[in-house]
């Protein structure tokens, strides 16, 4: 299975990433935890990466395609894997397109979780009220101000990406702001409709001919009829024996009333 999940930051694309992750047992990709990694790590990359992260602006796409495809070459990913946070731009759909192709590989959906801004907004500032209530540093990235400039960039880079999917035919969409439990619900439902994730159909089992009798059979079955048939013709042999009883009776009978007549004719003539 390989998905890619799209939204606006907050939306909680890496909640249902690990979801999917742990349920289907396939890798999450997540560019941003593979970007803060190789920032914590000092990678040149990750220097690179590090200023344009902290300004809220999306990182070029040579240096994400560079950590992407480096990351699908990987093990863990050849069963599959989850996209979260990639691709961001068109040219990165299909950069990606072009690294799945030279490994004959596909993807099998691509899932968009749909949120209100203005209600993203809120719930960033009472996150960073929660971690700071609990002494937990605030990332630079994470902020209402760094948000809205995020939500620019998503709209003006990554928003035509629905459009770019959806010609392709693999683009299914979930509504993000019911509880977590819920749009978890919601992807399972997408997923298994999925045409290239549902199960193929079995076909029919074709009906068995019915068997033709074997020649015992046809034996056992033969006397039967040559019964039947001889207790037919004898009941019409004894059905004639009683006709010509009668007829006998009836030539006598016929044969008397002439003797009779001749007789009375011949008393006349004495």
């Amino acid at each position: 299975m390989r998905l890619v999940l799209l939204g606006p930051p907050g939306a909680g694309k890496g909640t249902q990433a690990e979801r999917l992750s742990e349920g289907h047992k396939i890798a999450r990709l997540s560019t941003g935890d593979m970007l803060r990694a190789a920032v914590s790590a000092g990678t040149p990359i990750g220097m690179k990466a590090k200023d344009i992260m902290a300004r809220g602006e999306l990182v070029s796409d040579p240096v994400v395609i560079a950590i992407i495809a480096d990351r699908i070459k990987q093990p863990d990913a050849a069963r599959g894997f989850i996209l979260d946070g990639f691709p961001r731009t068109v040219a990165q759909a299909e950069a990606l397109e072009r690294l799945l192709a030279q490994r004959g590989l596909k993807l099998d959906a691509v899932v968009e979780i749909k949120v209100d801004e203005s209600i993203l907004i809120n719930r960033i500032e009472t996150r960073i009220a929660q971690m700071q209530a609990r002494g937990e540093p605030v990332r630079a990235d994470d902020k209402p101000e760094v948000l809205k400039q995020r939500l620019g960039a998503y709209r003006a880079q990554t928003a035509p990406l629905i459009d770019y999917y959806g010609k392709k035919g693999v683009l299914r969409t979930v509504d993000g702001m019911p509880p977590i439990d819920q749009v978890s619900v919601a992807i399972g439902r997408i997923l298994t409709a999925a045409p290239r994730l549902s199960s193929p159909r079995r076909k029919p089992a074709a009906r068995k001919a019915p068997r033709k009798p074997s020649r015992k059979a046809a034996r056992k079955v033969a006397p039967k009829g040559r019964k039947s048939a001889s207790k037919a013709g004898g009941v019409r042999r004894k059905a004639r024996k009683g006709v010509r009883p009668a007829r006998k009776a009836a030539a006598k009978g016929k044969a008397r009333k002439t003797k009779r007549k001749q007789a009375r004719r011949a008393g006349r003539r004495g």
